[in-house]
C-alpha cells in the first residue's frame, strides 16, 4: 500500500506543478498554496474530462506530463539532490545524462499514475510562511476513492523572468521522495559509480518505455 501511495504522490505532485504559460506578474503575486490549489483543481478536472487519458492512452499522458509539468519543476535541483554528494564529482556530461534519464524516469512515473485519476479532490492546509520567505512548505490532502492521502510540497521562489513558485520536493506519508531516490541512487553509485547509475536508469527507462 505504501509503495502505491508513493507512486500516487508523484502524480499529485505533478498535477500540482502543472501550469500553462502564465503572465509573470500573476505568478509572482500568487501565493504558493493558492498556486497548488488552482493547478491541482484545474488539472484534475482536465484529466477527468479527457476520454483518451481515462481510456489509458499512455502516449498522450506522457506528452502531457513532459510538456506541461516538467517545465514547471526545479528539475536540476531535484536531480542534484537525488544524486547527493556524488553530483559534485560528476562531470558536466554525466550531470547532463543524469538529468535526462531522471527526467524520463519521473515522466514515466507521473504518467503511469495519472491514468488512475478518477474522482479525487484536494483540500489545502493553512500555510505557515512569512511574506518574504523564499522557500515554503505547502500542505494538502487528496480525498476520494478510499483513504485520504496527506501530501506536503516544498517550493522555492524563482527570481528573474518568469518568476514564481516551483516545486522541488514532495512528501507523502512522512517520506520525502527526493530522499527516497537518493537512497536508491547511493547504493547504485557505491556499487557501480556514476556511469553505473546512468546505465541503470537508461535500462530502466527503456523497459518502462516499452509499456507506453
Amino acid at each position: 500500500m505504501k509503495q502505491f501511495l508513493l507512486r500516487w504522490a508523484w502524480v499529485i505532485g505533478a498535477i500540482a506543478a502543472t501550469v500553462l504559460v502564465a503572465p509573470a506578474a500573476y505568478a509572482e503575486d500568487e501565493a504558493p498554496d493558492a498556486l497548488i490549489k488552482r493547478l491541482s483543481t484545474d488539472v484534475l478536472e482536465t484529466i477527468k474530462a479527457d476520454k483518451a487519458i481515462r481510456a489509458g492512452d499512455m502516449s498522450k499522458v506522457v506528452t502531457l506530463v513532459d510538456t506541461r509539468i516538467m517545465p514547471n519543476v526545479n528539475f536540476q535541483r531535484m536531480t542534484s539532490s537525488a544524486v547527493g554528494p556524488a553530483w559534485r564529482q560528476a562531470t558536466p556530461e554525466q550531470q547532463k545524462r543524469l538529468q535526462e534519464e531522471f527526467k524520463i524516469l519521473l515522466v514515466r512515473t507521473y504518467a503511469g499514475a495519472l491514468a488512475q485519476v478518477t474522482d479525487q479532490t484536494i483540500t489545502m492546509r493553512p500555510l505557515r510562511a512569512a511574506p518574504d520567505d523564499k522557500e515554503v512548505l505547502v500542505r494538502s490532502e487528496i480525498k476520494g476513492g478510499g483513504e485520504s492521502i496527506q501530501l506536503d510540497y516544498r517550493l522555492e521562489k524563482t527570481p528573474g523572468q518568469g518568476a514564481g513558485w516551483r516545486i522541488y520536493n514532495l512528501n507523502v506519508l512522512g517520506v520525502w521522495l527526493v530522499e527516497t531516490y537518493r537512497s536508491q541512487f547511493a547504493q547504485e553509485i557505491n556499487a557501480k559509480g556514476i556511469d553505473g547509475l546512468i546505465a541503470t536508469l537508461t535500462e530502466r527507462n527503456k523497459n518502462n518505455g516499452k509499456k507506453v
